[in-house]
């Protein structure tokens, strides 16, 4: 798992690089065209064409008869029927060509949430560090921070045992990308902490060594197998995804608007209905 996932940080860093300094919705825009073409692509060659397209004049034929006879209670029931039987059979049809997109959407999400979900710390600027430990010790744990000069430890950590967290406030001093250290047992964890920027990869949890952990948090590396912890948190804020929303999903919201437009458009020069 960490081979594929640095070879996809990779190339979507590479991908997303010229788009750095625009606006968010430029490269919104592009992963939108890619993500419709792959929709397009997929349905070209794993969806029965035919078929789909007979389901659907089956269902217009319903839906002009319940038009026809709206003085036919019979009818109408009949038609109903008809319909939602058709519906369950398109439905079907697609269950193939969703399974062999899902797996390449998911992957494709996942990079991009931390290109377009997260905005970097400003200057001045408080959040939380939070560290995860796998087991609770009896008291507070002796955790240290190695923080660089662009940031500084604004408290003293809080121990939560039924937790197993350790939570410091920390606080962005200048501009730039940094490594915060946290020391254990004679080990240093480090954490990329970004202060200001441009639109680029963040990684609010450097995850455990887990599959799920990282499936969940590809945007960097993972923690060694033998750390004590489970994971280092930085509550980055969400961004806006060029829209003025801020919420981690607003830039879902743009994507798949624009990707529907794309495939609608497209459609035709692939031969694809939907």
């Amino acid at each position: 798992m960490p081979f594929v996932t640095s070879i996809l940080r990779a190339v979507f860093d590479a991908l997303l690089l010229p788009f750095r300094t625009l606006h968010p919705l430029v490269g919104l825009t592009l992963a939108s065209l890619l993500l419709a073409l792959l929709v397009l692509v997929v349905l070209k060659y794993t969806s029965r064409q035919e078929k789909i397209e007979a389901v659907k004049r089956k269902i217009h034929a319903g839906l002009f008869e319940i038009r026809l006879f709206n003085d036919d209670a019979r009818a109408i029931v009949r038609a109903m029927g008809s319909i939602l039987r058709h519906n369950a059979v398109y439905l079907a049809l697609w269950l193939v060509p969703f399974l062999w997109m899902l797996p390449p959407m998911l992957l494709m999400l996942g990079q991009l949430q931390f290109h377009y979900g997260y905005r970097a710390l400003d200057p001045g600027e408080q959040t939380l560090l939070t560290v995860e430990l796998k087991e609770a010790p009896a008291s507070k744990p002796a955790v240290k921070l190695d923080v660089p000069a662009g940031l500084r430890v604004e408290t003293p950590s809080v121990w939560v045992p039924s937790e197993k967290q350790l939570t410091w406030r920390i606080a962005a001093v200048d501009l730039g990308d940094y490594e915060l250290g946290v020391e254990i047992d004679g080990q240093r964890y480090a954490k990329d902490v970004q202060v200001g920027g441009d639109i680029r990869r963040r990684s609010p949890v450097r995850p455990g060594s887990s599959f799920f952990a990282q499936l969940l948090y590809p945007a960097e590396a993972p923690l060694p197998a033998d750390a004590p912890l489970v994971s280092i948190t930085v509550d980055y804020r969400p961004a806006d995804g060029g829209i003025g929303l801020d919420s981690e999903l607003t830039w879902m919201l743009v994507l798949f608007v624009l990707s529907i437009v794309f495939a609608y458009a497209l459609r035709k020069p692939f031969g694809v209905t939907f």
